[in-house]
């Protein structure tokens, strides 16, 4: 099991997508700091100079880790470890995170003289999420959502840097990641059906890492089918293979 390692990448986000891919686990295991972060590159304009992130485990990171060779999470069993339990945090603390996020969205996109607004939910895993919500914020969700996973990356590890604790904060954009996530999930259920119904494997379009992770996760506990990623970036694809 690797404990740390240092990525590069395109963006701030595929270089931490890389790293966890290697890593074998979620983002909310690890601590990361960002080493080079060419920010024209991060929000949509070219750069020469590739993104760099050095990634470890947490100390209390989670119980279960999926081995790496399972990939972005694929179908099969957990290898089981014994860590500290997770910290955890008072309601004002929470308060605090959610306040410090927000904070640090509004002076991004400040850069971009927008002025929206920012709901708060708890997500199913406990995680804060952001939803930035306003009138024409495209820029900020960028082509197949790479401005917001980038954007996402930036506020985390401010946040995180600012209070010095770590929690898992996700951002959306006017509930763009809710929607792409039911689609990527329609698209898997459709998948697994014709794997399980034609006795052969099927190869999803290329994803994102998120999109990839949404898939297997989705199909997870269909007992019909197995997943697992193939080829290189940007062209890394989940096939879906009948059991």
């Amino acid at each position: 099991m690797i404990n740390k390692i240092e990525k590069e990448g395109p963006s701030v986000a595929e270089a931490l997508d890389a790293a966890l891919e290697e890593m074998g686990v979620q983002q909310d295991m690890v601590e990361y700091e960002i080493l080079d972060a060419p920010g024209k590159r991060m929000f949509g304009m070219k750069s020469d100079k590739p993104a760099r992130v050095e990634v470890w485990l947490k100390p209390g990171a989670a119980k279960t880790i999926e081995p790496p060779d399972l990939d972005d999470e694929g179908s099969g069993p957990a290898i089981e470890i014994l860590e500290d339990e997770p910290e955890e945090f008072t309601d004002e603390e929470l308060d605090t995170i959610a306040d410090t996020a927000v904070g640090v969205i509004n002076d991004i996109v400040r850069c971009y003289s927008l002025e929206p607004s920012v709901e708060e939910y708890e997500g199913d895993g406990g995680e804060i999420i952001l939803d930035i919500m306003g009138d024409e914020l495209g820029i900020l969700i960028g082509r197949h959502g790479k401005t917001l996973d980038s954007l996402q990356v930036i506020v985390s590890a401010i946040t995180n840097r600012r209070i010095e604790r770590r929690y898992p904060i996700m951002v959306d954009v006017s509930g763009y990641k809710h929607r792409r996530r039911m689609k990527v999930e329609e698209i898997a259920r459709r998948a697994a059906e014709r794997a399980a119904r034609q006795g052969r494997p099927v190869e999803l379009r290329p994803m994102t890492g998120f999109e990839r992770k949404v898939v297997h996760v989705a199909l997870r506990d269909d007992r019909r089918v197995v997943t697992a990623s193939d080829g290189e970036e940007p062209f890394r694809r989940v096939v879906v293979s009948p059991k």
